[in-house]
């Protein structure tokens, strides 16, 4: 049925942007359905693994063999990692595709994620969970929705915007239904992946994300993350300790992201293979938990327990929350497969129920609003790692439909946020794409351009004159040309230079009147085209992108711009009026998705 809307758009039967409208929104709600079963299947495989493989904490309770729990606590998440390790030699990229490739795609306008590699990124985060890393089920989620809307466009042939938006349908739906918040998870969508909020866009996300709703919270009757009623109302000066927690919490997310980021780049000088990496880091994670297992798994129940006054004393809750960063850090570090929202939830929660314990022990203050605390810090946390402050107060409402907290929410994420975003970037999705050469602090116009090769406009229509051509000879040839540039190329095809038709023409006419037109008064040299003074033209590289040949463009007067390859021949040129249509072209692009209604 939505290949027939979409070829009855084509075909122009009915109104074309009516009925491509209704398809895509059609199209948005069947793959929020598939999504939000793919991702209830995906946490219901990993909590069975869970408690098959003793990680969960009630199946570790329940064990009656303590010596054997020891052993296994080590050799789970070890030989967990040895799997994720080769299994990941089946990825192209040698790694786990994460939230940033979907992102990268979506801002670039590349879009059609692989399947097989999206498929294998699933699958080693499954094995990850399962195996008690210390890792997340969010972001596996998101990027598995993502690419079952790049598949479905495929499936589909539709066009590279319409890609955008059903990755955005996927993701929207994967939040909603690991959340039960599908107002959460359309702004998720909106605020990180597609970055606008334009009306063609915003029903189909909309859809995906009801429809994953709906089949998670009736369907399947899945439960919310945490649940928290009857709360007391914070007093005001409370909102002044609410405030404190988000500045501080942005730098907890930013030791977070920095840990993260250190331990990959060390794993990257490890005398260790790729695949046994994550083998080590599940070692040294069981090891670890044989002391405090909390660091196990996603944490859920230490979460839970977080949000309750007394449950953890103050030097639990430090102790968990160094170990729970570290953990993490070395997991994703490390090459295990995984998300970085769950964790940060947790690590979130606990450094805000540390603030509550720590203030309440201080001032003497009743416990009852220490909820707000842990909530607090959790999107302190929480909104500088994933860049989604909007999301992060949705997801409170949402989960606990209490507007005293959500507010006292705002308090903390008005600080973390802009800290976070002037000191580490704005999400740890962000700094990883900035280490993979895509910088999208700029905006995504300057990130379509770093996308698209220079070599797409590259042509050999140009006049190419040998050195020892005669200045007559070369200015006949750039005057039936209708050039004003010509370049210098030797035999072997190596690029010597440029000149214009006007230095070519003044040499000439030296030449005529006898008169030398060089420094040494050669009359001779100016009858080659060598002789004369080469322009000052930078070159460009067969890999630059087309912000770099705007770039080069600033200090240039001409009319194109040579490329040459790393043995110094000419591929051809780059003119200045192509440079200048692809811009202008990529601009209404994006204006046209983003603003566009149809």
């Amino acid at each position: 049925m939505m290949r027939s809307l979409f070829a009855v758009a084509r075909s122009g039967r009915k109104p074309l942007a009516v009925v491509r409208f209704l398809g895509l929104v059609l199209l948005g709600a069947v793959i929020g359905a598939v999504a939000a079963l793919v991702a209830v299947g995906f946490v219901a495989a990993v909590l069975a693994l869970n408690d098959w493989l003793l990680i969960s904490p009630r199946s570790r309770m329940m064990f009656d063999h303590p010596g054997l729990l020891l052993v296994i606590t080590v050799a789970v998440p070890t030989l967990g990692g040895l799997a994720v390790g080769l299994l990941h030699l089946a990825i192209p990229e040698r790694r786990p595709h994460t939230p940033a490739d979907a992102i990268a795609a979506v801002q670039t306008r590349r879009g059609r994620l692989p399947a097989r590699a999206g498929g294998l990124s699933a699958l080693s985060a499954l094995i990850s969970l399962g195996s008690g890393a210390s890792v997340g089920q969010y972001g596996p989620l998101v990027h598995l929705g993502a690419t079952l809307g790049s598949l479905a466009t495929r499936l589909l042939r539709l066009g590279r915007s319409d890609d955008n938006v059903t990755i955005a349908c996927g993701v929207a739906a994967a939040i909603a239904t690991a959340f039960n918040a599908p107002l959460a998870g359309i702004v998720f969508a909106h605020e990180v992946v597609l970055r606008h909020y334009a009306l063609r866009a915003f029903a189909p996300v909309a859809a995906a994300a009801l429809v994953g709703h709906v089949i998670a919270a009736n369907v399947l009757q899945r439960g919310a993350l945490f649940h928290v009623a009857d709360t007391a109302v914070p007093r005001p000066w409370e909102f002044i300790a609410f405030l404190a927690i988000g500045g501080l919490g942005a730098l907890v997310a930013g030791s977070y992201m920095g840990t993260l980021l250190g331990v990959t780049r060390l794993a990257r000088r490890l005398p260790f293979a790729a695949p046994l990496r994550p083998a080590l880091a599940g070692a040294l994670l069981g090891l670890t938990a044989l002391w405090v297992p909390d660091i196990l798994g996603i944490g859920q129940e230490t979460l839970r327990f977080a949000t309750i006054a007394g449950a953890f004393g103050s030097g639990e809750l430090l102790l968990v929350l160094v170990l729970k960063i570290a953990a993490t850090g070395l997991c994703l570090g490390m090459g295990f497969g995984g998300g970085v929202f769950s964790p940060a939830l947790v690590i979130g929660t606990l450094f805000g129920a540390l603030c509550g314990s720590l203030l309440g022990q201080l001032s003497g203050a009743p416990q009852e609003t220490f909820v707000f605390y842990a909530v607090c810090g959790m999107v302190a946390v929480t909104a500088p790692v994933i860049g989604a402050p909007l999301t992060s107060l949705l997801i409170v409402f949402e989960l606990t439909g209490s507007y005293a907290l959500t507010t006292a929410a705002l308090a903390s994420v008005t600080l973390a946020s802009p800290i976070a975003a002037q000191l580490f970037g704005r999400s740890l999705f962000d700094i990883q794409l900035v280490e993979r050469g895509l910088d999208l602090s700029a905006g995504r116009g300057r990130a379509v351009l770093r996308g698209t090769p220079v070599m797409e406009h590259l042509t050999d229509d140009c006049v190419t004159l040998r050195p020892q051509t005669p200045v007559a000879e070369a200015v006949t040839a750039l005057c039936r040309a209708r050039h004003g540039e010509g370049y210098l190329v030797d035999e072997a095809g190596r690029y010597r230079g440029c000149v214009s038709l006007a230095d070519l023409e003044a040499a000439r006419e030296a030449t005529q009147q006898g008169m030398p037109s060089n420094p040494l008064g050669d009359t001779e040299g100016v009858q080659r085209v060598d002789a004369i003074a080469p322009l000052a033209r930078p070159v460009l590289a067969p890999d630059a992108s087309l912000w770099d040949a705007m770039a080069a463009l600033e200090d240039v007067t001409g009319e194109a711009l040579p490329v040459v390859d790393g043995d110094g021949v000419f591929l051809g040129v780059v003119f200045e009026s192509s440079i200048t249509r692809a811009y202008l072209a990529h601009g209404d692009e994006l204006r046209r998705e983003e603003h566009g209604t149809g």
